[in-house]
């Protein structure tokens, strides 16, 4: 949407519309001001709580043990503690749950991209067996056969439930899961005192020397691009190919989406396989330049950072933490 300026003037005015429809209030501090949101999904009050309803229904998992909230947890960022995903009947995934929070400014979705939209994205976890095991069709059959929840849908999109109106509603939902406002954002605005001196410090490393602001740029922190850092290739050639997986293009084995780092003191464990238990840890292993691999990004490589330097970007990066907002809520810790 961003190709040429009249694409993005449209998209602009699109999202603009969207907010004002849904009576939403500004995106935080830090945020671009407008979301890319699709013509035929506009956000409006009552998909926005439809969205949000069926974000935290167990109905949509197939023995009605889970919901996207099980995993996605609000307080944790939307994700959860899990080093790999958990699904019906305690299957274990082989990736961390990635977080929701600011996604609507994405463009790819999941650990490799193969999602192009967030209404593409939000149904396939209900249908992967080992998440929440339930074609989407029958997900929305259940739905339809509520008298309740079937008001719901008929109210928001002026039909009954079906898999498209319900990759709608959780899609437009997802797009107000929002965070900014950080000690970070602030400090840019001006605020000088916004950051300890360590903070200061660390934002240095960040910018220079650690080489942080090359993959996690921009007012969410992320390219949306794939890299190959060297995660699980520690003992040997990686298991999980990655974004290689979706083209079939050998330059891309082993490259995963780079992750906002907002909030990101709350998401640990790191990482797509979530093999990293501390930020400190993080630092640790993109001082050492990640683990060496014939597909590992040129970037990564030793930075010799000393322990004052690792110290003081583990503070920085607990600056970016903001306040979330999902719905019309602001549900900050």
């Amino acid at each position: 949407m961003r190709n040429g300026a009249g694409g993005w003037l449209t998209a602009a005015l699109l999202s603009l519309t969207a907010a004002l429809a849904a009576d939403l209030p500004a995106p935080p501090l830090g945020l671009d001001a407008f979301m890319p949101v699709p013509a035929e999904n506009p956000l409006t009050p009552a998909r926005i709580d439809l969205g949000r309803v069926l974000f935290f229904d167990k109905r949509l998992s197939r023995d009605g043990s889970l919901s996207c909230a099980t995993c996605h947890v609000p307080e944790l960022g939307f994700t959860d503690r899990e080093p790999v995903g958990l699904g019906v009947d305690g299957q274990k995934g082989t990736r961390r749950t990635p977080r929701l929070i600011n996604r609507g400014y994405g463009r790819l979705y999941f650990w490799d991209g193969r999602a192009g939209s967030l209404e593409e994205q939000v149904v396939q976890p209900i249908a992967n067996p080992v998440e929440m095991d339930l074609p989407v069709e029958e997900a929305a059959a259940r739905l339809a056969a509520s008298a309740e929840s079937a008001a719901a849908f008929e109210a928001a999109f002026g039909r009954a439930p079906d898999p498209q109106t319900l990759a709608w509603a959780l899609a437009g939902y997802v797009r107000t899961i929002v965070s900014g406002d950080s000690s970070y954002d602030r400090y840019v605005a001006g605020d000088g005192d916004a950051l300890t001196p360590a903070q200061k410090r660390g934002l240095e490393v960040f910018r220079g020397k650690g080489a942080c602001g090359i993959c996690h740029l921009g007012p969410n922190l992320t390219d949306e691009e794939f890299h190959n850092t060297g995660v699980g290739w520690k003992d040997g050639p990686a298991e999980d190919l990655g974004r290689e997986k979706v083209t079939g293009d050998a330059a891309d084995r082993g490259a995963f989406k780079t992750p906002t780092l907002r909030d990101v003191a709350l998401a640990g464990p790191y990482m797509h396989d979530g093999s990293l238990a501390t930020l400190e840890d993080v630092v640790e292993f993109y001082d050492q330049g990640g683990e060496a691999n014939a597909a590992l990004d040129p970037e990564i490589r030793k930075l010799n950072l000393t322990d004052a330097e690792k110290a003081d970007l583990t503070a920085f990066l607990g600056a970016l933490n903001g306040r979330i907002r999902e719905g019309r809520r602001d549900i900050s810790p």
